[in-house]
């Protein structure tokens, strides 16, 4: 764990080293958080992350919805599944689910994928499988550009717990 103080003293070089993974295989964004340092607070530069997200093109915030693994389905079989990833969809029972479950999660992802053309992203750390299942199942009834910023508000949730464990204020 660093100091919010050390954050602050890091070429831009080591802090993409740091922080290029908090949002999922995107370090555009650690690159263009590092550039409002320094960091008063960890909220400030909760928001410097965030507000690179909100500032790039659609394109591009439709590519880091896209970087997200499937919830489930890959875990112990995508070698670019991060360790976060695996911790986060652990911690929710994802790598636990019985027969029923798993069958019930791979299918709403097929269906999930296939309207939006994306993964469904949700912040697993805050949640449990059943919520989890529950959600899938009621945002499909969503739009694609309110699924959209539904899924960049999820990654801002993940990210946001990802600087908490790495950073202490």
């Amino acid at each position: 764990m660093m100091l919010l103080q050390e954050v602050n003293t890091l070429s831009p070089q080591q802090f993409v080293e740091t922080f290029g993974g908090i949002y999922e295989h995107s370090p555009w964004v650690a690159e263009a958080a590092a550039t409002r340092r320094p960091f008063a607070s960890m909220q400030q530069m909760k928001q410097a992350f965030s507000d690179a997200v909100q500032q790039a093109p659609a394109s591009q915030k439709l590519a880091l919805v896209r970087a997200h693994p499937e919830l489930g389905h890959r875990i112990g079989i995508d070698p670019d599944l991060s360790a976060e990833s695996t911790q986060e969809q652990g911690s929710a029972g994802l790598d636990r689910l019985s027969p029923a479950e798993y069958k019930q999660l791979r299918d709403l992802n097929e269906v999930y994928q296939k309207k939006f053309g994306m993964p469904f992203v949700i912040c697993v750390r805050q949640a449990t499988k059943t919520v989890i299942l529950k959600a899938m199942e009621q945002r499909l009834a969503s739009s694609f550009t309110v699924e959209l910023t539904e899924a960049l508000k999820q990654i801002d949730a993940i990210a946001a717990l990802r600087l908490q464990d790495k950073v202490q204020t």
